[in-house]
């Protein structure tokens, strides 16, 4: 995919793409290999020589995703391959030996997801610096509330970007505790290990080993059809993606011409218009307002998907997760850098905001019932902010 119709795609470029699965099955199937000997059940020289054929193996994705297709999914064929490069029947039989193709299947996409969530809070974290450098600076500046679309009571700039860094902040936390703890998927044909078991002294121990090779979490037992840890991803990413949403929506609407209390920050070659050249079109914010109207759908599917996983091992239900959570990682990862640039570049026009709160101040200030300055009229949104920032330091130096 060149991503003509996703702009700003390059941005997660190699964390999720056909090549990113191939390299993380090729992983986990060697991690099997290396549990094996761990385990004593596999001789470690034989183990490294068969794991060194497989990590030099030449593969063809095309020719592996053209014959995915008569198996249903992608390592059936990759196994076969995997087989055929070591050149030796006796090591051959271990590739794979006691795994099943869900078990490989979802840990790679387990470990591909461990990729994005880390990429995705490094982005929050960058976000969340310039944020709280907003609320910050701009914490006594006053402007117009809206609510429902209308004049409210006076508020602050800075409570304003103070609620979009906590929500950032309830992101981040989101996508930590998801990726700590990603578990690996091990459980032979039927989540029995029954094969394991006929050549493996305590199937559990290989299990746990094969977790720790790879850095998961072994989770007791396999999960083939409650698919909770790959709900739980997707429910960060859409949380990830729903904050955003409200930061960008915010910024568009802020930053029309007839308010113009913000602005995006200008980049060459950014915003520009085929037709009039005189506009500079928000375009980080629109973009990042697509990805928060398309994330809640592929999480649905991921929902729709996770309910019908029926039997041992679930027919189509599982086969559904895969575009939808692919689709969702990587429109997350892209959405996370924008909105970093975005709040980081962010323009403030501090003379707006206060001639806007003056202009409306009859409005803003009829709760109180009587007329004055609005910057008089701020509650407590100032220790809000504070708190806000002091939550922000708490989790930079935690």
């Amino acid at each position: 995919m060149s991503g003509l119709l996703e702009p700003g795609a390059h941005r997660a470029a190699g964390l999720v793409d056909d090549a990113a699965l191939l390299a993380a099955l090729r992983a986990v199937e060697i991690a099997w290999l290396h549990a094996l000997a761990d385990s004593g059940v596999l001789d470690a020289g034989d183990a490294a020589r068969t794991a060194e054929r497989l990590a030099t193996a030449d593969l063809d994705v095309v020719a592996l995703a053209r014959d995915a297709e008569g198996a249903g999914n992608p390592v059936v064929p990759l196994v076969k391959a995997l087989r055929a490069s070591v050149g030796d029947d006796r090591l051959a039989r271990w590739v794979h030996r006691g795994l099943t193709s869900q078990d490989v299947l979802d840990t790679a996409l387990v470990l591909l997801a461990r990729g994005v969530l880390d990429r995705v809070a490094d982005e929050l974290h960058t976000a969340s610096d310039a944020l709280a450098m907003l609320a910050a600076r701009h914490r006594d500046d006053v402007m117009p509330g809206r609510t429902l679309t209308q004049h409210a009571v006076p508020v602050t700039f800075g409570l304003t970007a103070a609620q979009w860094l906590a929500g950032v902040l309830d992101a981040l936390d989101a996508v930590r505790r998801v990726r700590a703890g990603l578990p690996v998927q091990c459980g032979g044909a039927a989540g029995t290990l029954a094969l394991v078991g006929e050549f493996a002294p305590d199937p559990l121990v290989v299990a746990r080993t094969f977790a720790a090779e790879l850095g998961l979490r072994w989770p007791g037992l396999p999960w083939h059809t409650r698919r909770r840890p790959i709900t739980d991803v997707g429910d960060a990413l859409v949380g990830v993606c729903d904050v955003l949403g409200v930061v960008a929506a915010d910024v568009t609407l802020l930053g029309r011409p007839e308010i113009g209390e913000v602005r995006e920050g200008a980049a060459p070659g950014r915003g520009g218009s085929s037709t009039m050249p005189h506009k500079q079109n928000p375009v980080l914010s629109v973009l990042v307002r697509a990805a928060a109207l398309q994330a809640p759908q592929l999480g649905a599917t991921l929902h729709a998907a996770a309910a019908q996983a029926v039997d041992q091992r679930p027919d189509g239900a599982w086969h559904a997760e895969w575009p939808a959570l692919r689709r969702l990682l990587d429109l997350t990862t892209t959405a996370a850098s924008q909105a970093a640039e975005l709040v980081s570049g962010l323009r403030v026009d501090v003379t707006a905001l206060r001639a806007h709160a003056e202009g409306a101040a009859d409005d803003l200030l009829a709760e109180r019932g009587r007329p004055g300055d609005p910057a008089d009229y701020l509650g407590v949104a100032g220790r809000f902010v504070d708190d806000v920032l002091a939550r922000h330091h708490a989790t930079d130096h935690g």
